[in-house]
């Protein structure tokens, strides 16, 4: 191509005239260009390109190529011969010349195998399939698909939301209409002859009316709901890239991702010492997962169990191997140790989540739930306190709103603490707690029991037909317990500071039952039964985020609301918990549960109601 295009060049220009105006240098000149063209190409490495997979990226280069090895040339003709009998016009023309056979050719052949692929795939035996989404994602399965002659899927057509998209291709696959319009779009591919067996989701994120319409109309059609990978996800192999995953039950949920402050995040954990309990736990395990990816100065990871504390070191290490990471392995029940560790590591930040939190168990072990849940909070607030840490943050549940059960009343209790820790000395430490419902996937949580339980054969056991609870993601729990600690920086502590996540919606446990049995391909009360066993002791049919007489008010964050609560009376309190702990260290049940209904006197005991 570099020989034949200065000689086009100088025809184009100059016609039947070019053999008499430049014969003496045609020659030598075209050997010239070669040689300047082939060190240029060499030096942009034009070579290693593989046409099979020419890009924008691809064309640049040629560009690239292109103009400097004909500005060159030209000086060097112009230096021989002052560019004798070379028009002026004649640099582009070469320019235009070359650059359109090097970047033609390659395209040409690029179209021409993928037309031979696309044809071969309309011609296999893939698994049609109708994508939920237009975008990057849907546009990288598609381009993937096509260039595989073997792929296993082959997209029939595309649905999406944005109605002026509709009509138009990717990759020529048609946009056929709109969610709402599915079951109409399945129809027309059927009667071409393209009924699709699967719908995808390309989409990250889908809210959950969507998700449960479009899992409702695949039920209805005998057909699959998965979704691909996302771009995010890290993946071990290119052939993940196109392989589906299942709906989780996330994907239900469908709860809409919030913005974070970032950088408010890494100020106020970049560089610092953090500890955090119960780090072997759900919830201690992603915050101190989080918290690594902030680059602390020091991570301590403080857990009872020895095999917990095990493992969450071990991934910690493997995910920020450039970070300090210290294991103790310790019991926040145990003051003098908490002291000890306190004030040997001296952390700037206290990430409190070490608790008793199954509610049935804190229910038969009321001193046992007291011990840790209580006076474990009182031990580490007690010791932040006399180290001078910055902040403390708790973490805590819906189940301490108006509580019916021992877990829920010792968690309420423990926020009493914090606030009443921060009335006393308020320029100390700053204590924050935050207060969110039931996350998905967690230790003794219903969606591994039902999972557990779809893999027995069923029945799937839900304790009453209308209990609701509020859900969320742990990734997403973490991540805004981080930003409310972030949220209370730019505030002034009274009586320390409760922070309620917005959970979204109540999730009927008996609709999440029916969508796990669906998504597992099966039929509700059909192949699975689900089995109502009624209420466990201290259960109750609704959670609740926050009390009537509390004042709840937005803050920056769309995701976070702050509760205005008063303290209790300090001496009332102190006292009351000392006889609590008396109790406790006893083991007198009976009277720790009539302690902690003094203490928390909307605590509404089922086993008291059951007595009276």
């Amino acid at each position: 191509m570099a020989v034949a295009s200065f000689g086009i060049a100088l025809y184009l220009r100059l016609g039947d005239e070019m053999m008499a105006m430049t014969a003496p240098y045609l020659g030598w000149g075209s050997g010239l260009f070669v040689l300047i063209f082939a060190a240029v190409a060499y030096g942009f490495t034009l070579h290693r390109g593989v046409w099979r997979y020419v890009s924008i990226r691809e064309l640049f280069t040629i560009a690239r190529v292109v103009v400097v090895s004909i500005v060159l040339f030209y000086l060097v003709l112009f230096v021989i011969n002052r560019l004798e009998g070379v028009p002026r016009s004649v640099p582009f023309i070469h320019m235009m010349v070359l650059g359109a056979s090097l970047a033609g050719t390659r395209i040409a052949y690029r179209a021409f195998r993928d037309r031979s692929v696309m044809q071969i795939a309309k011609e296999s035996s893939a698994i049609p399939v109708l994508l939920v989404g237009y975008k990057l994602n849907a546009e990288q399965f598609i381009r993937d698909l096509q260039a595989n002659p073997a792929a296993l899927y082959r997209v029939v057509g595309i649905i999406d939301r944005d109605t002026g998209q509709h009509g138009r291709q990717v990759h020529g696959v048609s946009i056929l209409g709109g969610v709402d319009d599915v079951e109409a779009v399945i129809e027309k591919l059927s009667a071409a002859g393209q009924r699709p067996q699967r719908v995808i989701l390309s989409q990250d994120y889908l809210d959950h009316e969507t998700v449960s319409a479009l899992l409702d109309v695949c039920d209805a059609k005998g057909m699959t709901l998965s979704r691909l990978p996302r771009l995010t996800d890290f993946q071990r192999s290119m052939e993940e890239a196109t392989t589906l995953k299942p709906i989780a039950i996330e994907d239900i949920l469908g709860r809409a991702q919030n913005t974070h402050d970032r950088d408010g995040m890494r100020a106020l954990i970049a560089g610092k010492t953090v500890l955090v309990t119960g780090a072997g736990g759900t919830i201690g395990g992603e915050l101190s997962r989080q918290v690594a990816g902030f680059l602390p100065k020091q991570l301590v990871l403080l857990d009872a169990s020895e095999y917990n504390l095990y493992t969450i070191d071990q991934e910690v290490r493997r995910l920020s191997s450039e970070i300090p990471v210290e294991m103790v392995l310790a019991d926040v029940r145990d003051k003098a140790a908490v002291q000890h560790h306190m004030k040997r590591i001296k952390p700037d930040i206290v990430f409190h989540a070490a608790a008793i939190k199954h509610v049935p168990i804190a229910e038969a072990n009321e001193e046992e739930a007291a011990l840790t849940n209580v006076f474990g909070t009182r031990h580490v607030a007690d010791a932040a306190q006399a180290e001078k840490v910055k902040t403390m943050v708790v973490i805590s549940t819906d189940k301490a709103v108006n509580p019916t059960n021992v877990m829920g009343a010792c968690k309420r209790l423990a926020e009493y603490y914090c606030q009443y820790a921060a009335r006393n000395k308020p320029d100390v430490t700053r204590f924050v707690t935050v207060r969110f419902g039931n996350v998905l996937g967690s230790t003794g949580s219903v969606v591994p029991l039902f999972q557990k339980q779809l893999e027995a054969g069923g029945p799937l056991t839900v304790t009453h037909p209308d209990m609701e609870r509020y859900f969320m993601t742990v990734r997403e729990a973490v991540e805004l317990v981080i930003q409310s600690a972030v949220l209370s920086q730019d505030m002034q502590q009274k009586d320390g500071f409760v922070f309620v996540l917005d959970m979204g919606k109540p999730v009927k446990i008996s609709d999440m039952a029916k969508q796990m049995i669906r998504l597992a391909g099966l039929k509700p009360d059909e192949d699975i039964q689900i089995s109502y066993t009624g209420l466990r002791p201290g259960e109750k049919l609704y959670e609740e985020l926050f009390y009537d007489a509390e004042a709840l008010a937005n803050t920056e964050h769309a995701g976070i609301m702050q509760a205005t609560v008063h303290a209790p009376a300090t001496e009332t309190l102190a006292e009351a918990l000392e006889r609590l702990y008396d109790a406790c260290h006893a083991r007198d049940a009976q009277s720790v549960r009539q302690l902690l209904q003094q203490l928390v006197p909307e605590f509404q005991s089922q086993a008291a109601t059951d007595a009276a």
